[in-house]
């Protein structure tokens, strides 16, 4: 919909259209942490079963996590080796952010009121009757800084923001390292020991030159006894997958040693791949992604942000109406061939990706298997609100990320360098 031209690594991301006509303000987000601020938004009918006390019934333990500067994957880490706290958690949260998110525990004893850690904060907010759900998240409210940008002038984009589609962001691929597809096609490909040399030795443009001679060595195993002895600190996946590897322990082990919530990561950037580019064809194509067609898949609409049932649009009644939304198959093991306008292109790029839908199910990791799922094809932006300083207010359904609105707002040229 833009001539602009679409950065590389956005099209490594599957990403390769503009979804508005808007020129584009480029600018800079994530200056500091207080310019990116998130914070979850809860189904009402879970917090208004809290008890300030714990009994027999209201046994599981909600927490509020503030973290800074640190992702909810590490923050967990961080509570559980300071703390002896395990926590579990509905939202992946980014580093570079002041979060606000919710947090269940199954631990019953030594509970405190409140606890810090390098990181983050955790306030005791009640007991529940049952553990947190990630049926029971909604959505994300942002508050978001954008700075040193070419105009302030936004009031042509508001209009168009109701146009722009629901792509994952770079976040979901690792961001500068655009790493976390790769692996995981290549875990679904059964192709572990390239997943493990892609994962050790991958470099891009972004990395400094001490990480960049580091994965020039990882390139030879039989450097990898060498390299051990001096990764750079933030390398600790590296290390773990190192060290099994010299046991000798094998691709697969080197994989399992992996944190099994960061692991799942990687097929499942696979999927956000597949639907980027699903996501795109069809807006290359000139299918309008904001209202279905007959044969779509569709959400119904329970809330402006929280969607309902999934099922086929049939009829012209549906077609008329503002309460479904066109969803998208995610490809998994369950993804089934349909002649919905999303599915025939799902197929398609399985075609040119020679994959096939039962590829993902692994059994040699079943743990990594996955059955799919439905993703909304529109990005479903509410409340949009902004100051002349360019502060933004807006609230995503779950699943959905701020980045993908910014980067039509903002068309940077150098996604990276500008903070996303």
């Amino acid at each position: 919909m833009n001539n602009i031209s679409i950065p590389k690594i956005d099209q490594l991301a599957g990403i390769q259209c503009y979804c508005t006509h808007f020129n584009g303000i480029h600018g800079l987000i994530k200056q500091n942490n207080e310019g990116f601020r998130v914070s979850e938004v809860i189904d009402e009918s879970f917090l208004n079963n809290l008890s300030s006390i714990w009994d027999t019934h209201h046994r599981f333990p909600l927490y509020i996590l503030n973290t800074r500067s640190i992702d909810s994957n590490h923050a967990l880490f961080e509570i559980k080796k300071e703390l002896g706290i395990r926590l579990k958690v509905i939202g992946i949260k980014d580093a570079k952010a002041v979060t606000r998110q919710y947090a269940s525990s199954e631990q019953t004893k030594n509970i405190p009121r409140e606890a810090k850690t390098q990181h983050t904060l955790l306030t005791l907010k009640g007991f529940t009757k049952i553990p947190l759900r990630k049926s029971f998240l909604n959505g994300n409210e942002f508050t978001i800084a954008i700075d040193n940008p070419k105009f302030s002038d936004i009031s042509a984009f508001v209009p168009e923001l109701k146009n722009i589609a629901n792509f994952y962001g770079l976040q979901r691929f690792g961001s500068k390292r655009m790493i976390t597809h790769l692996v995981g096609r290549e875990i679904v490909k059964r192709n572990f020991k390239n997943a493990v040399e892609l994962l050790l030795s991958y470099s891009t443009e972004y990395d400094s030159s001490i990480s960049r001679e580091v994965r020039g060595k990882c390139r030879d195993p039989k450097n990898y006894s060498q390299v051990l002895k001096q990764l750079p600190k933030g390398m600790d996946i590296e290390y773990q997958v190192m060290s099994t590897l010299v046991k000798g322990e094998g691709h697969i082990a080197a994989l399992r040693s992996i944190p099994i919530t960061i692991r799942r990561l990687f097929v499942q950037a696979y999927q956000a791949y597949l639907f980027n580019k699903c996501l795109s064809i069809a807006i290359l194509s000139g299918e309008n992604v904001l209202k279905g067609k007959e044969g779509d898949l569709c959400f119904e609409m329970e809330d402006p942000i929280i969607f309902g049932r999934i099922r086929r649009i049939n009829s012209n009644l549906d077609l008329a109406s503002k309460k479904i939304v066109p969803a998208i198959m995610l490809v998994g093991y369950a993804f089934q061939r349909g002649k919905g306008r999303f599915e025939l292109i799902t197929q398609k790029i399985m075609q040119e990706e020679v994959i096939s839908a039962k590829d993902f199910y692994i059994k040699e990791m079943q743990e990594l298997s996955t059955q799919g799922g439905f993703r909304q094809a529109p990005l479903c932006c509410r409340d949009f609100s902004y100051t002349n300083s360019l502060r933004l207010g807006f609230k995503l359904p779950k699943g959905s990320y701020a980045t993908t609105l910014l980067r039509d707002l903002m068309k940077p040229e150098d996604p990276i360098r500008s903070g996303f």
